[in-house]
């Protein structure tokens, strides 16, 4: 029943025409994967350097 409800209101906003349109939505997801490409090429090497930094002293602690 409550799932119906929130099925029902989305449904009554997406056909609503004063709402925002797809044209609106692609722009904001296209600038939201934009955020997400951007800081995964610039926190990607900290972060792989960070993992190896990480094997090593693992490696070390164990001996091998």
């Amino acid at each position: 029943m409550l799932l119906r409800r929130h099925l029902d209101s989305v449904i009554r906003f997406l056909n609503e025409e004063d709402g925002p349109t797809a044209v609106e939505y692609a722009v904001l997801i296209a600038l939201i994967l934009g955020v997400l490409i951007g800081s995964a090429l610039l926190l990607g090497p900290a972060v792989d350097q960070s993992f190896e930094e990480s094997s090593d002293a693992i490696s070390g602690a164990f001996g091998s």
